[in-house]
């Protein structure tokens, strides 16, 4: 028996193989264990196309061994197996795949599902073996066979017995480094979670003998009579995976509570999700899911820590445990699972090709959260006010991000804060009970609903019976900038512009005032210099005296947020300040009678009305020293 040499021939292609292709070295039981689900598959395939095989589906099994003493990990299956040929050819030649040579050879065997397509996945084991050894054995063969390999150096292959067909894989595992455990591998619990994590629904029965404890009788008896016990553990044969995922089965057999409480053991959270999300498409990409909406955000949901997507499966193997390209990033709250066979995978099975079915079953899973949260928002609107509370930023930041490409998506999802209702609302409740006449969206940026109540110009909008929208998170401003429009009604900030809703006899009047105080809206400029940048008599103030408002496209609430921003360019973007009057209100009045008898009163009272309203739109008063000197020079 001589060694042979892998027909790839490059010590570096096996290397690439252990060290590059695979992230996580865990990972290797899963490829193993999915070789033997293979293996199982086309035996029970040959059985049910081939009437002179009479092999049962109940007596297929897979099987995990650890041997603490001897340093070995055993997979055994009963399944196809392989003659010395087949061994040869499918473990001789790196990246040489028997399943997709099965695959390919079926006339009729569309529905027939294997999951190892590249050939690569059973050299998985030597990321934590030093030297594997496979006996096999072929259905309706007499000879079985033993491949061995300690790695890049060859492999050698001999006849040995084996009392059935099938395959054992049998890892000895590497001593522990300085770098790395390997022993942790040869712990049955350890093999067990694995199982549960990767493999926990492969369809055929992965089998460990495990230890089982329980309290039993001694046969003796206590002082008062009762039966003695004491802890006693046995090995017990145990089928350690679930093998039907509860979203392979049907919709009738699995009630909105049994889908909870799946949710809750497998995503570890207290709380039941506020919807349950069931998809089974088939056509040109097929694939199966369950998605949940959660109830509450988690503590790290909007940090960097956070890491959103879903499980992905392909035949119940798991493949990634986090797939962000199966979610728009606006639902990144969204958990779940996707189970397909159509996914192109690369050969490590750990990544996904970004290919069209990928973007298939990322759009339809879009519409599909999207139409949930849209029943939610109509039937049952307590839990969606509650659900928005938590996820609503998200969604406005789906708006935000790529400059409004999910705008259609998102914008009747959203909300704001009614003043009239005193409530949250949607942009299309808000057009929906617009007053006639009423072409815009008012709209009022504050740090708060109460401050954003008691703005100046919220006064106007409000007696003339329409509402107004608070924006008092940070995303919200920059939401609407973003849309720009609601279904062609435009949004108004209340605080920025000539809200316009005075009749032509008042604006006519206005014009007149304004032209006659020229020399006096000079002196106030003059006066408060580059504090502000221009100021005016207001036709949007009715009870106050003055009010601060801006131009352009930065409001109080942006230059907030860029002030905050640390070490940003942007710490230094103002608004341009506008200072309105009123021209019917005591205090404009007694500015005319100071600006015509006492102009170092007028002086003092032209500061004090700008700080005034610096305060009413919540922006700092530089100099609260001097806002009191000027004050007090009123006396």
């Amino acid at each position: 028996m001589s060694k042979k040499q892998f027909k790839a021939e490059s010590k570096q292609l096996l290397d690439l193989m252990i060290n590059s292709i695979y992230s996580h070295r865990e990972i290797f039981l899963r490829e193993i264990i999915s070789n033997a689900s293979d293996a199982i598959d086309k035996l029970h395939y040959k059985s049910i196309t081939e009437s002179d095989v009479p092999v049962s589906r109940e007596d297929f099994r897979i099987d995990v061994k650890v041997d603490k003493e001897a340093g070995t990990v055993t997979v055994s299956d009963n399944g196809i197996g392989m003659t010395k040929e087949e061994m040869d050819a499918n473990l001789g030649v790196i990246a040489h795949s028997g399943s997709l040579d099965f695959k390919k050879n079926l006339e009729e065997g569309k529905d027939v599902d294997i999951i190892g397509q590249f050939g690569v996945g059973f050299y998985s084991s030597f990321l934590v073996s030093d030297k594997v050894t496979v006996i096999s054995k072929a259905y309706g063969q007499d000879q079985a066979w033993k491949w061995t390999s300690e790695g890049a150096d060859g492999y050698t292959i001999k006849e040995c017995e084996r009392d059935s067909y099938g395959t054992d894989v049998i890892m000895h595992i590497r001593e522990d480094d300085e770098n790395e455990s390997f022993s942790q591998y040869l712990s049955e619990y350890t093999l067990e979670e694995l199982i549960k994590k990767y493999s926990d629904y492969v369809r055929w029965p992965i089998h460990m003998y495990l230890e089982k404890g329980d309290m039993e009788e001694t046969g003796e008896t206590n002082e008062d009579g009762t039966p003695k016990k004491e802890w006693r553990t046995h090995i017990e044969d145990t089928v350690v995976n679930s093998m039907v995922p509860i979203w392979q089965r049907d919709k009738s057999s699995v009630t909105d509570e049994d889908c909870k409480k799946f949710y809750k053991e497998k995503f570890h959270d207290y709380e039941e999700p506020i919807s349950v999300i069931r998809v089974n498409a088939e056509g040109s990409v097929s694939y199966k899911a369950m998605l949940f909406i959660p109830k509450v955000a988690p503590y790290n949901f909007y940090s960097r820590e956070f890491e959103p997507g879903l499980q992905l499966y392909s035949s119940g193997v798991m493949i990634m445990d986090k797939c962000k390209d199966l979610l728009p990033d606006c639902f990144r709250f969204v958990k779940g699972i996707v189970d397909s066979p159509d996914l192109s995978l690369n050969i490590s099975r750990e990544m996904l090709q970004h290919d069209r079915q990928l973007a298939m079953i990322r759009s339809n899973l879009e519409k599909k959260i999207k139409n949930d949260l849209d029943r939610i928002l109509t039937e049952d609107r307590e839990t969606y006010n509650e659900f928005h509370k938590n996820f609503g930023p998200q969604l406005k930041y789906g708006i935000v991000e790529g400059w409004g490409a999910k705008a259609d998506l998102l914008k009747d999802l959203i909300m704001f804060h009614s003043m009239e209702k005193d409530a949250p609302i949607t942009l299309k409740e808000y057009t929906e009970s617009m007053k006639e006449g009423q072409d815009k969206i008012f709209y009022a940026s504050s740090e708060s609903i109460a401050r954003a109540k008691q703005l100046p110009k919220a006064e106007q909008v409000r007696d003339k019976g329409y509402d107004i929208i608070c924006l008092t998170e940070e995303l919200d401003e920059f939401t609407l900038r973003t849309l720009r429009n609601y279904n062609g009604k435009e949004f108004c900030d209340i605080n920025s512009k000539d809200l316009d809703l005075g009749t032509e006899e008042e604006k006519k009047e206005a014009e007149a005032k304004e032209e006659e105080s020229k020399d006096l809206l000079g002196f106030v400029k003059d006066t408060l210099g580059d504090r502000i940048d221009s100021v005016k008599l207001s036709r949007n103030l009715k009870t106050h005296a003055v009010c601060l408002s801006t131009e352009g496209d930065v409001s109080f609430e942006m230059e907030k947020y860029f002030a905050n921003l640390p070490g940003s360019p942007e710490q230094n973007v103002k608004a341009k300040r506008v200072l309105e009057i009123n021209p019917n209100h005591a205090a404009f009045k007694a500015l005319e009678d100071a600006y015509a008898n006492d102009k170092p009163k007028a002086e003092a009272m032209c500061k004090i009305m700008l700080d005034q309203a610096l305060l009413m739109a919540g922006m700092p008063v530089e100099d609260m020293l001097g806002y009191s000197e000027n004050v007090f020079k009123l006396f």
